[in-house]
């Protein structure tokens, strides 16, 4: 099967993206930052959390669900950590300044915990790790959504979790080594993704009510002939949680940590059984090696990563790769040839610029 395909330089997409976050109400600096991290997401080549998102998170700010401009209120405080409310500020501009908080903290007193409640979707969370790992932390992410049901339990059919990711970063001196998932055996925008004709997800990611494993996203928006924003809402199936009860716990988990303990709620139930505004909560530790005495701690990672990548390769000519690994190398790939985008993800984000009344960029001509 072949997808039509449009490559969209990365300086364009940019640039565009941009410019439709500031039509759309933000401050321009505060567009050019969404646009950054969107094309962060797209560059590693993680799609689903990438430029596909823009006309979805336009739709939210025109539904006063998510807000342009906001910061921080810290709600409660300590040297070591502290409870942040994101004010449903776009998750790109509230995501930063909750980890930096966290940074200055981990760094004056050696670790520190923040816990972020009502913050808009605060897209991959491995730019969080890194951003943390590039200023010398470990660092660990917990992360739920508000209001926010699409993954069924383990032995059950009706939505529960959301896809509930968590994160890992190290740092070492050849660059961060980032541990970042999803809970459920892809995450929504890998669906998302897939409806707009891009890579199918696997059979048995989603379950019907009935129990039937699928792989149609129909089972989490409904139909989709004709439409080009996604709504989860009106899907009457759910995504699975990955490795059986594995995964179901490890989503379980994230709902208390960055549900409860932050304050920011969990997914469900929701009132009234329809959703509405949705947020993301997150429970982040930062730890700064050198504060538990140990020496040497980046070399000794690289070298044990090291170790693990000289592991005799199970399929001749397939290489055994460490966390973070395929990100590297797709974003030196898409920085020089350009940003591939199904047809229609590209359709749906040039008709979210001409409703701000902007013109979209001429690109090359879509190839299958």
């Amino acid at each position: 099967m072949t997808y039509q395909i449009t490559t969209v330089p990365v300086d364009v997409l940019q640039g565009f993206v941009a410019d439709i976050f500031t039509a759309a109400g933000c401050a321009r600096a505060e567009g050019a930052q969404v646009a950054q991290h969107l094309l962060s997401a797209n560059l590693t080549g993680h799609d689903s959390h990438g430029v596909i998102r823009t006309p979805r998170y336009v739709q939210w700010m025109q539904e006063g669900k998510v807000r342009a401009g906001q910061t921080l209120t810290i709600v409660t405080e300590t040297p070591t950590h502290a409870i942040v409310d994101g004010n449903y500020g776009l998750g790109q501009t509230i995501g930063p300044l909750a980890v930096d908080f966290g940074i200055a903290k981990a760094k004056a007193a050696g670790l520190s915990v923040i816990g972020l409640r009502h913050s808009g979707h605060v897209g991959r969370i491995g730019d969080w790790g890194e951003r943390a790992a590039v200023e010398g932390l470990i660092s660990l992410h917990f992360v739920n959504v508000q209001g926010g049901e699409l993954v069924a339990p383990y032995g059950g059919v009706d939505r529960r979790f959301s896809t509930n990711p968590v994160c890992i970063g190290v740092p070492t001196q050849q660059g961060p080594i980032i541990l970042d998932f999803a809970t459920s055996v892809v995450a929504e925008g890998k669906v998302l993704v897939a409806s707009n004709g891009g890579k199918p997800v696997p059979f048995g990611a989603l379950i019907e009510p009935d129990g039937t494993l699928t792989a149609d996203p129909r089972t989490l928006y409904g139909e989709i002939e004709g439409t080009h924003v996604r709504d989860s809402s009106q899907g009457a199936g759910a995504l699975r949680a990955f490795g059986e009860h594995k995964g179901s716990g490890l989503a379980f988990m994230c709902e208390l940590l960055a549900g409860c303990l932050t304050g920011g709620g969990t997914s469900g139930p929701i009132p009234g059984g329809k959703r509405g505004r949705i947020a993301n909560g997150m429970l982040s530790i930062y730890l700064s090696p050198g504060s538990f005495g140990t020496t040497g701690f980046e070399q000794a990672a690289r070298d044990y990563a090291n170790y693990v990548k000289a592991s005799r390769p199970a399929e001749q000519g397939v290489e055994v790769l460490i966390p973070g690994e395929p990100e590297t190398r797709n974003r030196a790939e898409r920085l020089a040839k350009g940003i591939p985008l199904q047809a229609e993800t590209w359709a749906a984000i040039c008709a979210t610029a001409q409703g701000l009344g902007l013109t979209p960029p001429a690109v090359p001509t879509p190839n299958a």
